[in-house]
């Protein structure tokens, strides 16, 4: 679970784009910089656009969590260059 404080400035958006919706494997590519959360064990990381989903290997599971797929929790407006 992403945690912010009452300072924090978030907006809800429409989830009409379908990174809201998709779940992503090991070594594909992030759509949009944000916050990713694994939906076996809730495990999250960041990711920037472009950049690979981390391997099967990168944390571990018990079997019936299934295998590591990512879904976007949180995106960010980072700015890559």
């Amino acid at each position: 679970m992403a945690w912010h404080t009452s300072t924090s400035v978030l907006t809800i958006v429409d989830a009409s784009n379908s990174w809201w919706t998709t779940l992503y494997e090991s070594g594909e590519t992030a759509p949009v910089c944000g916050i990713y959360r694994c939906q076996g064990c809730k495990c999250e990381i960041t990711r920037n656009q472009g950049e690979a989903f981390p391997p099967q290997s990168h944390h571990p599971h018990r079997p019936e969590q299934s295998r590591i797929r990512w879904m976007l929790n949180v995106r960010t407006n980072a700015r890559v260059t």
